[in-house]
């Protein structure tokens, strides 16, 4: 895939994002979707390569960028990540002067809210993907209800979520 390219899209996704998994309805639209450059799988496996090590959410678009173009694409997809960071500068004596205008403040809620309808939109084939069986289907289940009703770190979920999952397989 053209690096160029593969930069765009995850420059796009970035720009549009709130929060590092906002972006993750653009991105399986571009790239699983549209240009068939990743399947499911691969975007389930960036996400967790993203998430497991430390750092923001978004990381997972260097994974992203490394499945479509190989290392180089993995650069396109750091740059395409720190890029917002150096424009906001600039952004930031523009926007400081409406952000308490109440229809700066309804347009922002009504893009937070819309990004978490595409987020649950685009987590429902990455779910069905991932979910192979009645036991996912009770460790995904586990999970959610953890993480929705408690305070434990997501870490420490995914760490239990590991375990049972290889103890499930050495028990068989």
């Amino acid at each position: 895939m053209n690096l160029l390219l593969v930069y765009i899209l995850l420059f796009k996704a970035v720009i549009t994002s709130f929060s590092g998994m906002s972006s993750l309805p653009m991105v399986r639209d571009d790239f699983v979707t549209k240009r068939h450059v990743l399947t499911d799988r691969q975007l389930n496996t960036a996400i967790v390569a993203g998430r497991t090590g430390p750092g923001p959410n978004g990381l997972y678009l260097v994974s992203v960028g490394y499945f479509a173009a190989g290392m180089p694409g993995a650069i396109a997809g750091l740059i395409a990540l720190i890029t917002p960071a150096f424009l906001i500068i600039p952004m930031m004596s523009w926007i400081g002067r409406y952000a308490n205008q109440p229809r700066v403040r309804g347009a922002i809620r009504a893009v937070i809210l819309a990004s978490a309808g595409l987020l649950i939109a685009a987590s429902i084939p990455l779910t069905m993907d991932a979910v192979t069986g009645p036991f996912a289907a009770a460790v995904v289940a586990v999970s959610f209800f953890i993480l929705t009703f408690t305070e434990i770190e997501s870490w420490w979920v995914m760490a239990g979520a590991a375990l049972v999952g290889l103890a499930s397989q050495l028990v068989g």
